[in-house]
């Protein structure tokens, strides 16, 4: 006992212990803020050049630095809704393969409610609206079109129908259209729940009678089909 009392405990040790923490720390935090930059760099380059770079990379590492990203993101003068329109590129860049490789019985579709008529004679069910066809909007038209192809279409409120019926019907890929808040968050579900999805938004937000462009969600919607196979009505939207 006397012995052990007897060790004296070095105070320069001690010093030298929080001066090497403080080091790692200022380095550390540097270091974390320039790869922030680096990333918000690349990320501006994609967006003003149209095409994204590195999307696996540039993906992991904003969901290391997100927080500081976004307020790098605003100091550069970009706008939110900017930012939100390019993570939605680089998550649709990253899954355009796979979604191309699940066959079309294996995939879903999902457009909101705020597309239809203001008109429509729909009514809401446990699957969402059921569409009558009626010709007010373009939805039972190209609705007809993608169950022809073999997609399950459903037309819902919200994403607790999404969820619902992910669960109920197990489909490994979606389509989601919707406005931007509505296609990053329904992305970033699907990517939680391991599913492959891919977005288009709407041309202008709103819950009454808004719109999409029609060849973009054709577009996706016959990634993987062979041209023989795509219906004529599509091949016509393309021009």
């Amino acid at each position: 006992m006397k012995g052990w009392m007897s060790v004296q405990f070095d105070p320069t040790l001690w010093t030298d212990i929080i001066f090497l923490i403080g080091e790692i720390t200022i380095v550390a935090v540097v270091g974390i803020f320039f790869f922030a930059l680096f990333l918000v760099g690349l990320s501006i380059y994609s967006i003003n050049t149209g095409r994204v770079y590195f999307p696996r990379f540039l993906k992991a590492g904003m969901m290391l630095v997100e927080g500081l990203a976004k307020s790098l993101f605003r100091f550069f003068g970009l706008e939110d809704s900017e930012v939100q329109t390019f993570f939605i590129s680089l998550q649709n860049t990253m899954n355009k393969k796979s979604f191309s490789d699940i066959p079309i019985t294996e995939r879903a579709v999902f457009f909101p409610q705020c597309l239809r008529s203001s008109h429509c004679p729909a009514h809401l069910s446990p699957e969402g609206l059921k569409c009558k066809s009626c010709g007010d909007c373009p939805i039972g038209f190209w609705r007809k079109v993608l169950e022809q192809m073999g997609y399950r279409v459903f037309i819902v409120p919200g994403s607790s129908f999404i969820k619902r019926m992910v669960r109920k019907y197990h489909p490994r890929a979606l389509l989601g259209v919707g406005c931007l808040s509505e296609v990053k968050e329904g992305l970033e579900m699907a990517d939680k729940i391991g599913v492959v999805a891919m977005g288009v938004v709407t041309l202008k937000d709103g819950c009454v009678e808004t719109l999409v462009a029609w060849d973009q969600v054709m577009e996706v919607a016959t990634l993987g089909v062979p041209p023989d196979n795509i219906p004529p009505e599509v091949k016509e939207l393309a021009g």
